[in-house]
């Protein structure tokens, strides 16, 4: 054994330095045991989930917004989901598959998949009470006919459109000039609908609005605007 002489200071300072020692040790310790116990918690018994993922077994991933740990599915989607479109935790939004064998990009005219004019019609709505005369009216029926050719041109168009806007949700993201966006989806809806001149293209410029501007604003030449992560875009 090895005895080492101090003096009444030396003592005081040497047992103060042990005891934050033994005081660090026992926090440590104290940490390791609480981590452990709650790693065995989790194995035994599981905890609640909301409908957002938040909860359960948590990851190192956590919400954007209220901060809370993710569970470790809803972490792995979320980091799926980053691969195509920036801070996507408020919109979950699935990679959808083209529609009608489109290519993704979008490359193929929209005419070239419906080679028949036959264009998905969407949501047809009846009417109903006093207007119901106007499905069975022979008058009435004779103008649908006679409007038919514009019913599909619009439908070809909103075709168009739906692709288009499929598509646009995987890349548009913050930082990028909303110029340079409009500037995209408006090339990409040119080759899905073969433009040619007046008879077919883009009929107006492409709104973009942010935040507190409700509609109608489309970047000029030369404007520099961002999209920002915080902003609300509507895209028109």
């Amino acid at each position: 054994s090895t005895f080492t002489i101090m003096t009444n200071e030396d003592s005081d300072a040497a047992i103060s330095e042990l005891q934050s020692v033994n005081t660090a040790a026992a926090a440590a310790a104290a940490a390791s045991a609480s981590k452990k116990s709650a790693k065995k918690k989790s194995k035994s018994k599981s905890k609640k989930i909301d409908a957002s993922g938040h909860g359960g077994s948590s990851s190192s991933e956590s919400c954007s917004s209220c901060g809370k740990s993710l569970t470790a599915a809803a972490a792995a989607a979320l980091e799926a989901c980053k691969e195509y479109q920036s801070e996507c935790m408020l919109r979950m939004i699935p990679k959808l598959q083209p529609r009608h064998g489109q290519t993704d990009p979008p490359t193929i005219p929209v005419a070239n998949q419906f080679p028949d004019g036959d264009f998905p019609e969407g949501e047809l709505m009846e009417y109903v009470d006093d207007n119901k005369w106007r499905t069975t009216s022979e008058e009435k029926r004779a103008l649908e006919r006679i409007q038919a050719d514009i019913y599909k041109e619009a439908r070809y168009a909103a075709e168009c459109r739906r692709q288009v806007r499929q598509n646009e949700q995987t890349w548009i993201r913050p930082g990028m000039r909303m110029i340079d966006i409009c500037e995209r989806l408006e090339q990409m809806n040119r080759d899905l609908v073969e433009a040619d001149g007046i008879k077919r293209g883009i009929a107006f410029p492409t709104g973009c609005s942010l935040n507190n501007v409700a509609a109608h604003y489309s970047p000029n030449n030369g404007d520099e605007t961002v999209l920002q992560e915080n902003d609300l875009c509507k895209i028109d």
